[in-house]
């Protein structure tokens, strides 16, 4: 594997569109989030057509592969945020230069349909990406401190450390009000099947990783931590099946273990349903399952490395996640 420089402060990040356009965003949430990068120390510039926008909220095939292509190659740039998620990155796939990318590694960052991307650019050059806060999220005003946390540990940090849960999550429409959020005491995770598993760490959303299912660049699950989540759209029988697709796969047999993300209250995925749906897929007995863990959809959400080495421990008393090497 290839792991990116350390971003260091006063780096410069370069935001770009490789899903949906940074049109989507207020303006207002453009200027906070670039703020608040400002603030902790770093340097944003955006790409070329990063505002671009069609039908689809999104822009052409073209102009991203460019600003994909160009912020890998601009030396200045020591970070790439994707501003946002969506639906169309996998329309890029075929026409990255995966070549260009391993001569120029560099950090990229982002979650959602951002999966593909990700996920991809680990299979196809080795180079560790990172599952984590988009460019937009910055803009946040209120329960942005353990995402920043997780986001300097992983990116600006070498040393391993435990994913500890959050004190409190949200899952209000915080980019429409900034001011009336509603917080939710925090649980923390839990073990639905016990037992410890090291490995790599592969995945993101649920639904986009399924994407890849039959293509060249699915990645290998061999001696893999399984990082799944998905959104509001995936109720329970969303997810059961999506899960199922995924356990049919021939390669599935070299997962180790794996980990849930938080779904979004619209999804109605209460513990009972997620434990029916564990312990009726008999091809999960002997694998550790640990749910309910910050990234995904909700807030707050843990910066994870895709590609990099996970340790695991679930048990009826305790589940620790420990990200040893990123």
């Amino acid at each position: 594997m290839i792991y990116p420089e350390r971003l260091k402060f006063g780096d410069e990040i370069r935001a770009i569109a490789p899903a949906s356009s940074l049109s989507i965003i207020p303006d207002e949430n453009i200027r906070l989030a670039k703020l608040k990068l400002e603030e902790i120390g770093f340097k944003v510039t955006f790409s070329k057509n990063c505002k671009e926008t069609d039908s689809f909220d999104s822009s052409s095939i073209k102009s991203r592969i460019k600003d994909l292509h160009d912020a890998f190659l601009d030396k200045n740039v020591k970070a790439i945020l994707t501003v946002i998620g969506g639906f169309n990155s996998n329309q890029l796939l075929k026409y990255i230069d995966y070549g260009l990318i391993k001569k120029n590694p560099k950090i990229l960052c982002g979650y959602s349909d951002i999966t593909a991307l990700a996920n991809v650019i680990m299979c196809k050059t080795g180079l560790v990406t990172y599952s984590g806060p988009h460019f937009s999220t910055f803009a946040m005003k209120k329960g942005l401190e353990y995402t920043l946390e997780y986001f300097k540990n992983c990116l600006m940090d070498s040393k391993p450390f435990n994913i500890e849960h959050s004190k409190e999550w949200s899952n209000d429409a915080w980019y429409r009000d900034q001011e009336n959020r509603i917080f939710i005491k925090n649980k923390g995770y839990y073990a639905i099947n016990n037992g410890s598993a090291k490995g790599t760490l592969i995945g993101g959303n649920l639904c986009t990783l399924n994407l890849l299912q039959g293509t060249e660049f699915m990645p290998s699950l061999e001696n893999s931590i399984l990082f799944i989540e998905d959104d509001s759209e995936s109720k329970a029988v969303n997810f059961d099946r999506d899960l199922q697709s995924l356990i049919h796969l021939p390669e599935f047999k070299g997962v180790r273990g794996i980990v849930i993300g938080r779904f979004e209250n619209e999804s109605k995925i209460t513990s009972e349903l997620m434990i029916q749906i564990i312990k009726t897929k008999k091809e999960l007995d002997g694998i550790p399952v640990i749910v309910d863990v910050d990234f995904g959809h909700t807030a707050p959400l843990v910066t994870i490395p895709i590609g990099g080495k996970v340790s695991i421990i679930a048990s009826e008393k305790d589940a620790k996640i420990i990200v040893e090497k990123h």
